[in-house]
């Protein structure tokens, strides 16, 4: 029988140190010949982003040497750092940004020199790599952002071949090797906003000749072209309100199948890919529809579902008769999966942790729809307490923890993740909250935020907590908050700008809407003229939407975490709301990280902010965690603790 215990005090199999040490997360996908390569992000070893292979044969290898940290910084939040053709590898090596061509088994060559370039999103091209370089020469000044070949034997840093726009990604190559195409798009845009897809044919010196725009501009995002085998430019479009394939005819583009469902992503990151072509010219996608992620093939205007055990396919790539992607779903841990797609046969072959932890001690997924201000239907997941071993007390409902995810753009996701099940197999409930302004439910709600971020956002996290309470889902007097970096913006909204909550917990959050506005880096320098206003003419708005400029009415508990190099949110922001609160006697808590830039990436720092937020919480809400941590240092604890 289970041991009757307070939600909170229950002991649990998912610690803090098993997600730290025990767990990697896997990143970027490719498929060359037999084999199949994805990045690792690796606590253990300091965060270190390696790449791994698996040869046809079976055997796996890490590929790069263990000095070589494969990440670029393109962007400042980077992807697309690395590809591979015929065994060769071109990588951004994190450290110094420069290019490097490595065959497993050598020494990997530096291609590009030592200066102010960062590098993305690779592709090849005969004897030559083309990419995005992102030059920093002109220091106070935003970064220049371009396509450049570089000259796979090693001269140089590279020679443009499309420049003026102020962003530029997924360079890709037809089959032929005859034309190229890519996308571009100009601030005030972000990628999801607006980006032009362009077309030009190579001439004999490889450059691009007569490049003409084929697809997108204002008010339209286009994603991931791609060419097929027989030479067909495809991509994906959200002109008719929804992400949809398209592909590009004699007449213009044509929808291969349209429906109400997202087959592309906000593009936050370099090498995001959601479909992807058999040798025999299947086009293999997957698609959120209805909360819910899908893997099918698109067919004479309809999508054949592939049945797998997965909700979701993060990076899928296509290549010969087979997918692979990671695979997650929400009772096993995300893995690199390879998929036959004429068997339908899925293999494993490395998943993100091997810990065995017994299903009943997991928390299933539930989704949730609930009424929001104006009218609005809200959605999200909610996550019941679970633990085999642990029943809470007769009539106690559990403490829920609302999470705001980032981005904005972010969503909830049903996949296993140990960093919720570490709260829920404790005794607490979880809210994701796919707040307007989320993807996966067309353009019109993801613009649904726009203006109002730190508004509707809030009143969603708001709505969706009291729907819980209401449902005896939750206690309504220990509903807390917590989010990172823009969730982190919405928790902090929530805490100033409401009373509902408890306690909050903000990592890296954005305290100081003007000062993000003014001092960013050039990807998002211009996203709040669309999230807020544009700047300054509506200063007013930044100033009332800050909760750093309205600190005098945060009066609840908060814990923050913050990176000491953070380059997107600067640790000032926290520091300032920190000082507020203690100076007025508000319980308030403050880690700061060495090392750590926007996200903690090092399994000691990992280990670390688990445990200090669980200690936070048990000290707000008057329980003991059972872990038995050390003392956290957290100023004007409540009386009593």
């Amino acid at each position: 029988m289970p041991t009757t215990a307070p939600n909170g005090t229950w002991a649990s199999p998912i610690t803090a140190e098993l997600i730290a040490r025990k767990s990697i997360s896997l990143g970027a996908v490719a498929l060359d010949g037999g084999d199949v390569y994805w990045t690792e992000g690796r606590p253990a070893e300091g965060g270190r982003v390696a790449l791994v292979r698996r040869r046809g044969s079976g055997a796996i290898e890490d590929v790069t040497p263990r000095r070589h940290n494969i990440r670029s910084r393109v962007h400042e939040y980077g992807g697309g750092a690395f590809c591979v053709d015929d065994g060769v590898i071109t990588f951004v090596n994190f450290a110094d940004q420069r290019l490097y061509r490595h065959r497993a088994g050598e020494r990997p060559r530096v291609l590009t020199p030592m200066g102010p370039w960062r590098y993305a999103d690779m592709i090849l091209d005969r004897q030559r790599i083309i990419a995005v370089r992102e030059d920093h020469a002109q220091e106070g000044t935003p970064p220049r952002n371009l396509l450049v070949a570089v000259n796979s034997s090693g001269r140089g840093q590279g020679t443009p071949i499309a420049e003026g726009k102020d962003f530029y990604s997924n360079p890709c190559l037809s089959p032929d090797g005859r034309q190229l195409a890519w996308l571009t798009w100009d601030l005030p845009n972000m990628p999801w906003d607006g980006t032009e897809l362009w077309l030009a044919g190579l001439d004999s010196s490889g450059r691009p000749s007569r490049p003409r725009r084929v697809a997108g501009g204002t008010g339209t995002s286009v994603f991931q072209p791609q060419w097929s085998p027989d030479g067909t430019l495809h991509f994906v479009s959200d002109g008719s309100g929804w992400w949809n394939l398209y592909r590009l005819g004699a007449g213009g583009a044509v929808a291969l199948c349209p429906m109400e469902a997202e087959f592309g992503l906000p593009q936050w990151v370099f090498g995001m890919s959601t479909y992807g072509f058999a040798e025999d010219g299947r086009l293999v996608a997957t698609y959120r529809q209805g909360g819910e992620w899908r893997l099918g093939v698109v067919a004479g205007g309809a999508v054949e579902p592939i049945e797998t055990r997965f909700t979701g396919f993060d990076g899928l790539r296509v290549a010969g008769s087979r997918a692979a992607f990671i695979g997650t779903s929400p009772k096993e841990p995300s893995a690199v999966v390879s998929l036959d797609l004429d068997t339908g046969e899925a293999e494993i072959l490395r998943r993100a942790f091997d810990v065995d932890i017994d299903p009943a001690t997991l928390s299933e997924p539930r989704p949730v729809s609930f009424a929001s201000e104006g009218g609005v239907t809200a959605h999200g997941t909610y996550y019941p307490p679970a633990n085999k071993d642990f029943a809470a007390p007769k009539g106690e409902a559990p403490p829920l923890i609302v999470k705001s995810h980032g981005g904005p753009t972010g969503a909830a996701s049903t996949a296993l993740s140990l960093a919720i099940q570490f709260w829920t197999s404790r005794g607490f409930a979880l809210l994701d909250v796919d707040y307007r302004g989320s993807t996966g439910y067309g353009r019109a709600y993801r613009e649904a935020l726009y203006g109002l971020w730190g508004v509707a956002d809030v009143q969603d996290c708001v709505a969706g907590a009291l729907h819980l309470a209401r449902q005896g889902l939750a206690d309504r007097g220990r509903l807390i908050i917590r989010g990172s970096s823009a969730g982190g913006y919405t928790t902090l909204a929530a805490l100033t700008f409401s009373d509902v909550f408890r306690a909050g917990a903000s990592h890296y959050g954005i305290g100081d809407l003007e000062a993000l506005a003014a001092d960013t880096h050039k990807f998002e320098s211009r996203y709040l003229d669309q999230l807020v206003g544009p700047y300054p003419e509506r200063r007013d708005l930044y100033r009332a939407r800050s909760p750093l400029r309205h600190a005098e009415r945060l009066n609840c508990p908060v814990i923050f975490f913050q990176g000491l190099d953070d380059k997107v949110v600067p640790p000032n922001q926290a520091e300032a709301m920190v000082a507020s609160l203690k100076s007025r006697g508000v319980a308030v808590a403050y880690l700061a990280l060495e090392g750590e830039g926007h996200g903690f990436r090092r399994a000691e720092n990992v280990r670390r902010v688990l445990e200090a937020e669980l200690s936070f919480y048990g000290i707000v809400l008057g329980f003991t965690p059972a872990d038995g941590f050390g003392p956290l240092p957290i100023d004007n604890p409540p009386p009593g603790t």
